[in-house]
Order: C-alpha cells, then sequence, then structure tokens
C-alpha cells in the first residue's frame, strides 16, 4: 500500500521498509501492520488532538510531570507550545507504560521506538499467526471466560503493585494471542499514587471486565474485585500473590456526599478545559 505520510520519516529513517496493511483505527490512533526487515511489526500512529475522540481530560494528566517549570506553564496556558509539549506527554506515556509493565511481568505488546508520534511495537497475533483478536469479539466458554477474567485480574493486581492503573481499560483494548489476553492502548494510563481519581479508574477497569466478560458468566457482574484490590493496595498488603475473593465489607460509615461534590466539580472541569481547547483551535 501506498505509504501513508506520518509513516514516511520512519521509512526515510530505514526504521520500516514496508506498510503491509492498516489494522485498525480508533479513537485515538490508527495502527498499521509493517515489515521492518525480517519482522512484521506493528505502527501506532497518534491522531492530533483535534481527530481524537479521546480527550486529554485533567484527571488522566494529574500526576505527569514534565522536563522543566517553561513546559509545564506552557501546557498549563494551553498555548501551541504548551498543546504540543501536551501531545508528546501523552504519547510518551505509552511508551513509558509498556516499558514499566513489560518490566513487571504484565503481557503487554513489546515497544521497540516512538518517532515522529508514531509507536513501532510487536504486533500481537494469535496461534496461526493471524492479527490477535480483541476480547470484546471473541466467543468463550464459561470455562475459558473464567480463567480470562482470572488472568486479566492478574494482570490489573501486576499493573497496580508497579504504580501504574490502564485507566481505560475494557474488551476492546484487550487482544486474546495463543497464550491468553494481551493489554494494549495505554497514553492514558495513570500513576496510581500521583493521582486522585487512581481508585476510581481502577475500579471502572475491573468493572469493565466483569461487563464483557460477564455475558459467559454472569456471577461476575455481582462481584466487587475493583474494591478488594484497590482496598488491599491502600492497606499496602496487596502484591501478585494475593488471593482474591471478589468481596468486601459494608461500609460502616455514612455515605461521603463530599467526595460526590467533588466527582462533578471534576466533570465540569473537564467539560471547561475541553471547551477552551476547542476555542484555542
Amino acid at each position: 500500500m501506498k505509504v501513508p505520510k506520518r509513516l514516511q520519516p520512519l521509512v526515510d529513517e530505514g526504521l520500516v521498509d514496508t506498510v503491509l496493511r492498516q489494522l485498525m483505527s480508533g479513537k485515538e490512533a490508527t495502527v498499521y501492520v509493517v515489515r521492518c526487515g525480517d519482522d512484521v511489526r506493528c505502527a501506532k500512529v497518534y491522531k492530533e488532538a483535534s481527530q481524537r475522540s479521546f480527550r486529554q481530560a485533567a484527571s488522566y494528566q494529574e500526576g505527569r510531570k514534565v522536563k522543566n517549570s517553561r513546559q509545564a506553564r506552557a501546557m498549563e496556558k494551553g498555548t501551541r507550545y504548551g498543546r504540543k509539549m501536551q501531545e508528546e506527554v501523552w504519547q510518551n506515556a505509552e511508551v513509558d507504560a509498556l516499558y514499566r509493565l513489560a518490566a513487571a511481568g504484565v503481557r503487554v505488546p513489546r515497544p521497540y521506538i516512538c518517532f515522529e508520534g508514531v509507536l513501532l511495537m510487536e504486533l500481537v497475533t494469535d496461534a496461526d499467526g493471524h492479527a490477535a483478536p480483541r476480547l470484546a469479539e471473541v466467543d468463550l466458554s464459561m470455562e475459558q471466560a473464567l480463567l480470562f477474567h482470572a488472568q486479566l485480574l492478574r494482570e490489573v493486581v501486576l499493573m497496580l503493585c508497579a504504580g501504574v492503573v490502564h485507566g481505560d481499560l475494557s474488551g476492546y483494548n484487550i487482544l486474546v494471542d495463543a497464550d491468553g489476553p494481551v493489554i494494549i492502548d495505554l497514553p492514558q494510563a495513570i500513576d496510581a499514587a500521583g493521582n486522585t481519581e487512581a481508585a476510581a479508574m481502577l475500579e471502572r477497569d475491573v468493572a469493565n471486565l466483569a461487563d464483557c466478560l460477564g455475558r459467559f458468566v454472569p456471577a461476575l457482574l455481582e462481584l466487587q474485585y475493583g474494591k478488594e484490590i484497590w482496598a488491599l493496595y491502600s492497606a499496602g498488603l496487596l502484591t501478585p500473590e494475593t488471593v482474591l475473593t471478589g468481596r468486601v465489607a459494608a461500609p460502616a460509615r455514612p455515605a461521603d456526599v463530599g467526595a460526590v461534590l467533588r466527582e462533578i466539580d471534576i466533570a465540569r472541569r473537564e467539560e471547561e478545559e475541553r471547551q477552551r481547547y476547542l476555542q484555542q483551535d
């Protein structure tokens, strides 16, 4: 196929020899299958911020660090340079998370290089060597669904023990290769200790797993693994070997109305940020 404009710099630099085909186009990037020497890999081309349906919400940016105070001020003011820095931070977040999680034993694609807004990484394949399907597109038996759910809970725990929360985990960003689930799409990954929304995001990630696999095992929808995992993490008791039950004790204190109001305020600020960004463009 014709080389897409965004991939031409990688071809010019000899990082990619041939663009074979487009694999998929999502809310934040378009992915191509490419040949690099004797290897077939994938190239993830990040979309410009104005083209993404997934916005860099304030709750995801919290806790992310930049190189110096000038960059931080520019990002806060939303200048052109600041928006460029936001894009770099957004893209580098995935590269950093992939290396960090691979080192922790999490099943993620192996990253090779991020160059000119393109992430070159391992192509995840099924048992026949074809591009692996997404979990949401796979039909499973009850036994397979239970096995995958247990495997994915372990991946979530490994991620959290490494200090990372995916932040957008669902059946659409989990691939299934010959050995089971592989977690992908991590530009929105957050630092568990540096983000006040980490607990809510972790619980949402785990709930999305239950929603996806609950099609085959409805009993999964009744369990509270997300709350249990975060409670153990907060108490310093979570390890990769922790045995989970999916049950937590009912709270003895009244509902935290202040927390609900804070959630509303965060949503309001994110919408204001989105409107400011649109007005600047």
